[in-house]
């Protein structure tokens, strides 16, 4: 899983790059409304950010006490969540002219509950004693 976590993050960093040419006027047909670049650079950020947590939890995983199958959710949810987090922040904002979200912004709650149960059910078994 941290393999496939980390084969990611060239993804981001071309991400990244095509934001920022976006952003500094590299592509002049593809104009964004003040809301879209604030979703975009979110999305972006959020992308990174739980990326790095997912990787974090893949190592604090082996050593909670949970059941495999639960362990397992929790590999899973971690990248997942940064998937739907970041996507729902794209998601919502895609589409010529947009100033407030579409209804792809429910992609970025189910990211957010994702990632809360899997920090939570990751957090109760770090606390318990193997």
């Amino acid at each position: 899983m941290t393999g496939i976590i980390l084969l990611t993050v060239p993804t981001i960093i071309y991400g990244g790059n095509f934001l920022l040419g976006l952003i500094s006027g590299q592509y002049p047909e593809l104009s964004l409304t003040p809301f879209q670049q604030a979703m975009f650079r979110a999305g972006h950020a959020h992308a990174g950010v739980l990326v790095i947590l997912a990787l974090l939890a893949q190592l604090f995983a082996d050593h909670a006490l949970l059941s495999v199958k639960v362990r397992w959710f929790v590999r899973g949810g971690f990248p997942l969540a940064a998937i739907l987090v970041s996507g729902g922040f794209f998601a919502a904002a895609a589409g010529p002219g947009r100033t407030e979200p579409n209804a792809f912004i429910a992609v970025l709650y189910a990211g957010m509950l994702l990632l809360t149960a899997s920090l939570i059910i990751l957090g109760i078994g770090l606390l318990r004693k193997k």
